[in-house]
């Protein structure tokens, strides 16, 4: 009888260890009250076990959190983790209300006036949710704290970047709106040296951030070459945002990264595959 509830007890505890070998990643929803924005704005928090010690937890602020599941964040960090890959993690994925009107470089909506409160979606990020997520996670100071985006979305990340780095360590951009210009391309006094929004403002700038930088862009996103030079817009653009960069010697060479794919779209299945890459550059062991 003793032998017999011994192997019936063993695919019971084969389960249990291989369920207690690695705990999975929790998912849930909540929202917060921006007063800058004065709307509620819904938020999807994914989270890996958490350390023994709280502090060893990291933070990536994920903008156009509504398109979570395209970017297949979840299987992904549950994939890495699960490999031992990357450090714990809180994800906060924020829905964006207006994003032509929320992201943008804030104080400086382009021609047509979008991005017309992008000041106000940074308030929030500043002001509003980097302490929200500290009390809702119990931590009084993560790890690292990391802000990303695609295309508009990751234009706002970096701007939001570049003016909090005292509380951002690090920013990742896909396939980032950079074009975003204060004239339209078809006015002739148009100038890429001087209408591209973004690069004016650092260009501008008087601020030396201690970040880091994670770009990608694909080589199939669009067809449009301003210039004329084989080379489409958004990988020009982004270029030439990291030699800017550069010559303002903000930070070590080697805390730039640029990814390129040759068949990459606009689009979120071309910008889950780079996922991984950027997650482990961000947060890797």
């Amino acid at each position: 009888m003793k032998q017999y509830f011994t192997h019936a007890l063993m695919p019971l505890l084969a389960c249990f260890l291989l369920l207690g070998c690695h705990k999975k990643i929790k998912v849930q929803t909540d929202e917060i009250y921006s007063r800058h924005l004065q709307e509620y704005i819904k938020l999807v928090i994914l989270s890996t076990p958490a350390p023994d010690n709280k502090s060893d937890m990291n933070l990536l602020l994920l903008n156009d959190g509504q398109d979570i599941e395209k970017l297949r964040v979840k299987a992904i960090v549950d994939s890495l983790f699960k490999k031992k890959m990357i450090e714990p993690l809180v994800i906060v994925a924020i829905n964006v209300g207006d994003r032509m009107q929320e992201y943008g470089v804030g104080g400086f909506p382009d021609f047509q006036n979008r991005g017309s409160r992008a000041n106000k979606y940074d308030d929030f990020i500043n002001n509003e949710l980097y302490d929200f997520v500290k009390k809702k996670a119990g931590v009084r100071k993560y790890k690292s704290v990391v802000i990303a985006g695609s295309s508009l979305g990751g234009l706002s990340a970096l701007d939001i970047a570049w003016n909090h780095a005292d509380k951002i360590d690090k920013v990742g951009v896909f396939s980032g709106s950079f074009w975003w210009r204060d004239k339209d391309v078809t006015d002739p006094s148009y100038s890429d040296d001087n209408d591209r929004i973004m690069l004016n403002k650092i260009r501008s700038s008087r601020k030396r951030p201690k970040l880091k930088y994670w770009f990608y862009a694909g080589a199939k996103e669009e067809t449009g070459d301003r210039d004329k030079d084989s080379v489409i817009d958004v990988i020009d653009d982004t270029k030439d945002l990291i030699s800017l960069i550069k010559s303002k010697n903000v930070c070590a060479l080697g805390d730039i990264v640029y990814k390129e794919s040759p068949d990459g779209k606009h689009d979120y299945p071309d910008w889950s595959k780079a996922l991984p890459d950027f997650l482990i550059w961000a947060f890797g062991k």
